[in-house]
């Protein structure tokens, strides 16, 4: 009997073991839209969000951390390539501030994206929302590293019921084939569901082996539309509605990850691709989508590793989404590009709470488009118009001190003159192809005329208005 008791402890301390030295699975839930103060863990006293709540209780929050654009393209380039939007050339897109339908312009697919660093890794793939990154063929999600895809190409108003511009009926893709459209509003309120259910059976599906899941919601980006048992909820607050939606797909990808006994072997990082517009809360910071303040480009972000990642811990540290792939690549045990500039570090001394860890980032750039606005490092922040803040003390960015800290100007002035130079030398060209077309016509028009990219028609003019009858005399 003692001999079947050792050879059984044996067997579970191997068990354990193995399991301990197999690479971690990686989740990253990228939100659309979300304002710093719309989440449980980052303050909000109006929405629900019970499962965030439970993954900041067992995780970890970053309160500094940071994505690279305050808009959706640039942003999303950031995450994937590990680099400032500008240095792969899409610090915007061919004529606008993001990608449009039929845009000339996407990611390189000589860019090296996490995706295709996990793959090489031996990791499955999967992208299931929002791309936006290119919708002509070569540029897709299943050209640069994931294995499946499944969701739109670009954002959710990028549609025909935008009225400022001549936009196509709006695709679901799977793969690169368009399998569905979004055509009304209820329609736009089933794409939270439809890319949980994807993400979590792709987990379901890959289970034996380490899978990487990306899955970049819709919501929370106008127009705005929930699935109605979440509207009921909300009292028809639209803006409420989607964000405990959201929740509820944290809580069924977090759920799915414990009940196949996943958890304390995967990563799950929470976060959104810029600040908050019309409806959020981005409260505490200033400003928001689109904005060079802290709320155009600092997130509501959650780290989750059950046993890894210390619960209920915080962190302060200057952080950003181009870490995301060198510090996945670490993790993995694989190698992040070495034949390129790479902007993000590894980050996963801070992640994994380890004692005296701390930021790698001396600075951290602000961007508008492909302009510079400002730069961050440690606590004090600089505008290139010479306002300086200090974030610490100051997180509204209420109170220009500049005048009372002339060093720390010059210093920081010194950083943005030296980041200039070196990113405008040391960037590389964004992708490009000729003869585009978009993947569904515009409603109404018949043959290739339907297929002009939305650009190439311009922005819809403002009707004038009738004049009235002529006053009386």
């Amino acid at each position: 009997m003692n001999s079947i008791l050792r050879l059984l402890s044996f067997i579970a301390l191997l068990t354990s073991a193995l399991h301990a030295a197999s690479p971690p699975n990686f989740v990253v839930i990228f939100i659309d839209d979300m304002g710093y103060g719309d989440i449980g863990p980052f303050g909000s006293k109006i929405n629900r969000t019970p499962n965030l709540d439970r993954m900041a209780e067992e995780g970890r929050t970053l309160t500094s951390f940071y994505v690279a654009a305050p808009v959706c393209t640039p942003s999303r380039a950031a995450l994937m390539t590990g680099c400032y939007p500008r240095r792969v050339g899409l610090g915007q897109g061919s004529g606008h501030v993001v990608l449009f339908p039929g845009d000339a312009h996407a990611l390189n697919p000589d860019e090296i994206t996490v995706a295709e660093v996990l793959k090489g890794a031996g990791y499955a793939t999967g992208c299931f929302g929002k791309w936006h990154l290119g919708d002509q063929p070569g540029f897709l999600p299943t050209d640069q590293g994931f294995d499946r895809y499944f969701g739109i190409p670009y954002s959710n108003d990028m549609w025909p019921g935008h009225t400022g511009w001549s936009f196509p009926r709006l695709p679901i893709l799977e793969g690169r084939e368009v399998v569905d459209e979004v055509k009304t509003m209820d329609d736009q309120g089933t794409l939270c569901r439809r890319f949980t259910d994807a993400a979590t059976a792709f987990i379901r599906e890959h289970r034996d082996e380490p899978f990487f899941v990306y899955l970049p919601h819709a919501y929370v980006h106008h127009p705005r539309q929930a699935a109605p048992a979440f509207m009921e909820a909300a009292k028809g607050d639209v803006t409420q509605a989607q964000i405990e939606e959201v929740d509820w797909s944290v809580g069924q990808v977090l759920d799915t990850l414990r009940e196949l006994g996943l958890a304390e072997n995967t990563l799950v990082l929470f976060t959104s691709d810029n600040g908050g517009t019309k409806g959020n809360v981005n409260a505490p910071l200033r400003g928001g989508k689109g904005s060079a303040f802290e709320g155009g480009l600092r997130e509501p972000t959650v780290v989750w590793w059950p046993g890894t990642i210390p619960a209920g811990s915080r962190s302060d540290e200057i952080l950003t989404s181009m870490d995301v792939m060198p510090t996945f690549a670490h993790l993995a045990g694989a190698e992040a590009p070495t034949d390129r500039i790479l902007d993000g570090q590894d980050i996963a001394p801070v992640l994994l709470g380890k004692a005296g860890a701390k930021s790698p980032h001396d600075a951290f750039f602000y961007h508008q488009g492909n302009t510079l606005r400002a730069v961050r490092s440690g606590p004090w922040k600089l505008f290139v118009t010479g306002e300086l803040y200090h974030l610490d003390s100051d997180i509204g960015e209420s109170k220009n001190v500049a005048g009372e800290h002339p060093d720390i100007v010059a210093r920081l002035k010194q950083k943005l003159t030296e980041f200039e130079a070196e990113i405008t030398t040391h960037s590389r060209p964004v992708g490009k192809t000729h003869a585009t077309r978009t993947l569904l016509p515009r409603p109404g028009v018949e043959g290739d005329e339907g297929y002009r990219p939305t650009l190439e028609l311009g922005a819809n003019k403002p009707k004038k208005k009738k004049a009235g009858p002529a006053p009386q005399k």
